[in-house]
C-alpha cells in the first residue's frame, strides 16, 4: 500500500478590494443575484455569477422548493442558464457568495459536490479551466483557478468509455 496526498493552491485576498476589477465587478453580480435568492426554508441564499468568454454575465441563485430535493443551488442555475443560452461560449469563471438569516457566513463558501461535478462538466466539454471565486457575506474572497481544485479525482466522460 501508498499513501498519496492531494493538495492544491488558493489565492486568499482579505477583501473584495483587493481582487482585479474583472473579479470584482463579476462578485458585484453575484451579490445582487444572492439579493433574489428564494430561500424560505433554508434561509441560506446564495449568488453565483458566470462570466462568458464573450464578457456576458449570467446570474442564478438559490431556488428552493417545499420539496427539498427540487430545488436547485444558485451555481447550476447559473451554468445552466448560460450552457442553453451561449451553448458554444466558453465559461471563465464563476463567482459564489452566500448569507444566511441564523449565522453570520464569515468564511467563503465553496459549491456543494452536485454543483461541483456541474461545472466540471462544462470545463471538460470546453477543455479549459473554470476559476472559482468564493466569498461568504463579506470578507475575505479564495480564488480557485480550476474546479478541478476543489473536486480532486473527478468523475467525467473519459470514465464512460
Amino acid at each position: 500500500m501508498r499513501k498519496h496526498k492531494i493538495a492544491f493552491e488558493l489565492e486568499v485576498y482579505d477583501s473584495r478590494k483587493e481582487l482585479s476589477e474583472e473579479d470584482a465587478s463579476l462578485m458585484k453580480q453575484a451579490l445582487i443575484a444572492r439579493e433574489n435568492a428564494y430561500a424560505p426554508y433554508s434561509n441560506f441564499f446564495v449568488g453565483a455569477a458566470v462570466l462568458l468568454e464573450n464578457g456576458e454575465v449570467v446570474c442564478g441563485n438559490n431556488q428552493e422548493n417545499a420539496s427539498y430535493p427540487s430545488g436547485l443551488c444558485a451555481e447550476r442555475v447559473a451554468i445552466f442558464h448560460a450552457g442553453a443560452n451561449f451553448p458554444n461560449v466558453k465559461i471563465k469563471a464563476v463567482a459564489i457568495t452566500a448569507a444566511s438569516k441564523n449565522i453570520k457566513v464569515e468564511n467563503p463558501v465553496a459549491p456543494c459536490g452536485n454543483c461541483r461535478q456541474s461545472i466540471k462538466e462544462y470545463e471538460v466539454k470546453q477543455d479549459a479551466p473554470i476559476s472559482l471565486l468564493l466569498m461568504g457575506e463579506s470578507g475575505a474572497v479564495y480564488k480557485c483557478s480550476s474546479v478541478a481544485d476543489i473536486l480532486p479525482l473527478g468523475f467525467d466522460s473519459s470514465y464512460l468509455g
